[in-house]
């Protein structure tokens, strides 16, 4: 296949996308002759370190240009791990930081890039960088270091100018934008993700899933952000049923890619998502992953906001179009579903039980007891108040208990 290299999205210059071609191929050209860089800097993931021999062919690849590596992160990109990540960067005078892996590494390489433009080294120096601080500088200096992502799952970051990293002397999470870029480039290689483990994989495509479903679920979507969540819903579902059915089918992992890039192109449109979205960042603390709390949740807010009477119309047009889909009608046959009877949550619990995947806080150890202090502290969350159906905190409860056990 050659390759296929252009903007991402056809309304902005970054990021690029490359795919069609190996990743070993595909970054030594570009580090070439987009970036000319000759220090490279590469944060990998320690499974991919380990396991596999993809970071040494990237380093021979790379030649002399390749300067270093950070091999792992802790999930939910802590600072203290940033700021290793920023020193080393400094003393090899890094031009380009490389993700090899996906989620906590691509949001720390694109705070990294930010703490060295603005010459930050310490956990005061990160905080003064968000945007809500207290101790922002008048001056916030963009980022200068390119970053060129490389994923693994289906979570999508790689394609936002934002991203989520934990104080770690606080335990809080806080959000980066402003000033933050995108990364430069992201390159798709369908068979490094087979190296992915299966419930990643699955999971960070369904909250890929989400994107879609609560983009086309809101009351403030628009025409545009429609059309990217249906073309992102087209690719996704089938792609993951068919990965699901065989984890080698490098030509579904790359519609599913695809299908992600479009997911993420509705997010980056500005429309308000829903309640899934906002509970999520309460269950991350409690142990469930980021791609999990969709599995969980969405079903369950699906169910709840057409109980309400909130977005009926724009459900079941959701509905119509995987009734449509082949692969997923004859899911629904096989669980029994009647498109008379049957509504959006039904069809999207089917999609993530085909896959394997969990549905309830019990299979996480959270009962009855945790999900007060969980609503409590959603409430007010900026997707949970931009739910098409008011949220307050019973009606947090309410999806919680549906999804208890």
């Amino acid at each position: 296949m050659p390759e296929t290299f252009g903007p991402a999205f056809p309304d902005r210059d970054r990021p690029l996308l490359s795919f069609g071609i190996p990743f070993t191929e595909s970054l030594p050209k570009h580090a070439e002759d987009i970036f000319h860089a000759s220090r490279i800097y590469v944060i990998s993931s320690r499974s991919l370190a380990r396991n596999t021999g993809y970071l040494d062919d990237l380093k021979k690849a790379l030649g002399s240009k390749f300067v270093g590596v950070r091999i792992g992160m802790k999930p939910h990109s802590h600072w203290s791990e940033i700021l290793e990540v920023v020193a080393d960067a400094k003393k090899y005078d890094a031009d380009l930081l490389v993700t090899l892996g996906a989620g906590s590494l691509t949001d720390a390489a694109k705070i990294a890039s930010f703490a060295l433009a603005n010459n930050v080294s310490t956990h005061e120096g990160i905080d003064a960088l968000r945007p809500t601080s207290s101790q922002k500088p008048d001056e916030i200096k963009p980022p200068k270091v390119p970053v060129v992502c490389i994923p693994t799952s289906l979570s999508g970051g790689e394609y936002s100018s934002f991203a989520g990293a934990t104080n770690d002397k606080t335990g809080q999470k806080h959000t980066f934008a402003g000033a933050l870029r995108s990364p430069a480039l992201v390159i798709l290689d369908p068979e490094l993700t087979t190296t992915t483990p299966d419930k990643v994989w699955l999971s960070t495509g369904i909250k890929a899933v989400d994107h879609c479903v609560e983009t086309l679920c809101s009351l403030q979507s628009d025409d545009l952000a429609d059309a990217d969540a249906r073309r992102g819903l087209a690719k996704l579902i089938p792609g993951l049923l068919k990965t699901k059915q065989n984890p080698k089918d490098l030509e579904a992992r790359l519609e599913t890619q695809l299908g992600a890039k479009d997911a993420m192109a509705a997010c980056s449109r500005g429309v308000p998502l829903g309640a899934s979205h906002g509970i999520a960042h309460q269950l991350g603390p409690a142990g469930v992953s980021h791609g999990e709390t969709s599995c969980i949740l969405n079903p369950a807010v699906c169910k709840y906001n057409y109980k309400k009477g909130a977005n009926v119309e724009r459900q079941d047009a959701i509905a119509q179009l995987l009734w449509d889909e082949p692969h997923t009608r004859e899911i629904f046959s096989q669980r029994g579903l009647k498109k008379e009877t049957a509504d959006l949550g039904d069809l999207m619990d089917a999609v993530v039980r085909a896959l394997d995947l969990p549905r309830t806080l019990k299979e996480f150890g959270i009962g009855e007891d945790k999900i007060g202090s969980i609503a409590e502290h959603s409430v007010h969350a900026r997707w949970v108040q931009s739910n098409p159906a008011p949220l307050d905190k019973d009606g947090v409860l309410e999806i919680l208990k549906m999804v208890l056990e």
